[in-house]
Formats: structure tokens, sequence, C-alpha cells
């Protein structure tokens, strides 16, 4: 077992950027654009403006999805938007990793997707990333947290300020924190 001294030695070295300087670059370029292009444009407008602007860093938005101008996207070539989705205000879409978005989805405000950890045991905090899948016909509500590596099942949701930290499955709700099976969603006519 290393000393106190050890641990505050091996704690203090400089440790090497897992990103590239590409990588650097682009997230330089994006968070500029971002702030002059992106974020002021009104939310009941321009959303052709954003999703265009998010398809120029490598974003992929299918048809009718909407981006809200205060959601903070991460790395937008990393991300992946079916149809007829919707990614709401104050949301924070952390993608380290990829992070795909299936149709019909709804991230309400202010949740969180996130990509990307660090390894807590590693001296240098080693980066760790993997990707979030969400099908389709999901709903993460608002405040809830969705943990990286994970799939939310197709109809699944995951109720407000709930924190996932496992797989969905399909059609069922859960919540908490972390986030259990509450009940099977059943879809009635109205």
């Amino acid at each position: 077992m290393k000393s106190h001294n050890d641990q505050k030695s091996i704690l203090n070295k400089k440790t090497k950027s897992p990103f590239t300087k590409k990588n650097k670059i682009l997230r330089l370029l994006w968070n500029i654009t971002y702030s002059l292009f992106f974020k002021w444009t009104p939310h009941w407008s321009f959303n052709n403006y954003r999703n265009l602007i998010l398809w120029l860093f490598g974003a992929k938005i299918g048809k009718g999805s909407i981006v809200f101008p205060s959601a903070k996207i991460f790395a937008p070539w990393n991300l992946e938007v079916g149809e007829y989705s919707c990614i709401g205000p104050n949301t924070d879409i952390y993608n380290m990793d990829k992070i795909f978005i299936g149709d019909n989805v709804t991230i309400s405000q202010y949740a969180v997707l996130c990509a990307g950890t660090h390894d807590v045991s590693s001296e240098s905090l080693k980066l760790i990333t993997k990707p979030i899948i969400i099908e389709d016909q999901v709903w993460v509500c608002a405040y809830a947290k969705v943990m990286l590596g994970l799939t939310l099942a197709e109809g699944s949701i995951v109720g407000m300020s709930s924190l996932l930290i496992n797989s969905t499955d399909k059609w069922k709700i859960y919540a908490g924190h972390p986030a259990r099976f509450i009940k099977d969603r059943v879809i009635t006519r109205d």
C-alpha cells in the first residue's frame, strides 16, 4: 500500500491529455460557433439553421428533429439523432463518445447524457468513454441523468431526476436514484 506522500506525488504528476490536437481545435471552433451562432437563436424558430450548424460539425440530425439553442453539446460529430426527436432546453449532451438517439425521442429540460468518465484508480484518471444508445419512442424526463455505455430500449421512460446506471427494457418505466423498474408503460388511445 502506498503512503499518503506517495499518493500525493502521483496525483501531482502532469498527465498527458487524452484528446488529440485535432480534437482540441475542433472543440474550440465548435465552442466559438456555438457561442456566436447557435445559442442566441430563439427556441421557437431557426431550428433548421441550428441543425445546419450541427451538421456542419458532423452531427446527423433527422427530419423534423428539434435541438433547443440552450442545449449544451460537447462534440457534435459524436451525435446522431433520428426523425421527430427533441433535445430540450438546457440539456447537457456530454458526448465524449457517440450518442445515438432514435426516432420520436424526447430528452427533456436539464437532462444529462454522459458518455465519459474517469478511472478513479488510475494515477492519471484515465478517460473512459462508452456510447449511449437511445432507441425509438424513449422519454428521458427533466433533470434525469443517463450514464455511459447504456442502451435505453424502445419505449422506455427514465423518470424525473432519476440516475440511470443500467440499461432499460422495452416499454418499461424507471425512476429513482439510482433508477429502478417501476412499472410497464402501456399506451392507450386518447
